[in-house]
């Protein structure tokens, strides 16, 4: 995979309103502990760090990156449950985090029960995308988010589909372990289901490898395996495994907040500049075509 990149069909540019549209990345894995929810936190913090504004959706139950911005259950009152249950705007789920810039829609228990209350609905698919929408064509200028990121549970479930179906792009933590490949050919096969049947502009963003330790011999050959099978699609960054990031969570902190100089937030900082470079790359070709 190292040709040019190329622009996902009907890259969207500027909602209705004339405000810029947010670049919607969801972040998936089927598999859990792969530090899917950990890179939601800290490449969210990264981006508004060096000048992004940036949301996180929170659609896990357990709602594990609400806890690690430090937004406790009882502040939680109106959720991503309630965006998707049609009982409330996403702006009115928004809380600001201690991160400048940074801001999340929080999640609750109440999703484990969505996907029974939804399942019958037409529109069930595409919940998010139109909540998110609606709240770019409502935005002024200053307001705007330019990314959203949505931390997706670890299944493919409705609530996966909804992320999907909203996203412009898939960025893909995968565990420097094992059966790592394994995962990864099933979430790349929904990918391809979704954009042939719910979201033609849906594109992998990028996959990065994660809690990688150098001491370990299976970790680079994981590295080599998902470089050879993924190409260039595999950012350069990889997410060492570091325990100031394992600490952070429970002090409800970004890495970057809890300790800035280490190697887990330098990682993090990194990747956002990928990312970054990445996103102005397909911008440049969707101006191109």
């Amino acid at each position: 995979m190292s040709e040019s990149p190329q622009p996902p069909p009907d890259l969207r540019l500027v909602s209705p309103a004339g405000t810029p549209c947010p670049r919607v990345i969801a972040l998936a894995n089927q598999k859990g502990g792969v530090g899917k929810t950990t890179t939601a936190i800290n490449l969210g913090t990264a981006l508004a760090a060096i000048g992004e504004r940036v949301l996180i959706l929170d659609l896990d139950p357990q709602g594990n990156a609400s806890t690690g911005l430090g937004i406790e259950r009882r502040n939680r009152r109106v959720s991503t449950y309630h965006v998707l249950a049609g009982e409330a705007d996403l702006r009115a789920a928004i809380i600001e985090t201690a991160v400048p810039r940074l801001h999340v829609a929080p999640s609750t228990l109440d999703l484990l029960g969505i996907e029974l209350e939804i399942a019958h609905e037409r529109n069930r698919a595409h919940r998010l995308l139109h909540a998110i929408e609606k709240l770019a064509a409502s935005s002024r200028p200053e307001e705007a988010y330019t990314y959203i990121l949505i931390d997706c549970p670890p299944s493919l479930n409705l609530l996966t589909i909804n992320a999907l179906a909203a996203a412009d792009s898939v960025l893909v933590p995968l565990q420097c372990e094992f059966f790592a490949l394994e995962g990864l050919s099933q979430l790349l096969k929904t990918v391809e289901q979704v954009r042939a049947n719910l979201n033609p502009r849906l594109s992998i963003h990028g996959i990065v490898l994660t809690m990688f330790d150098p001491r370990n011999n299976l970790s680079g050959q994981v590295v080599a395996d998902v470089r050879q099978f993924m190409g260039d699609k595999v950012y350069e960054t990889m997410i060492p495994r570091n325990v100031r990031v394992s600490e952070a969570p429970s002090h409800g902190k970004p890495v970057l907040l809890y300790d800035l100089k280490c190697a887990g937030s330098q990682a993090y900082l990194r990747l956002a500049s990928e990312v970054i470079q990445r996103e102005r790359a397909l911008r440049a070709a969707s101006a191109a075509a």
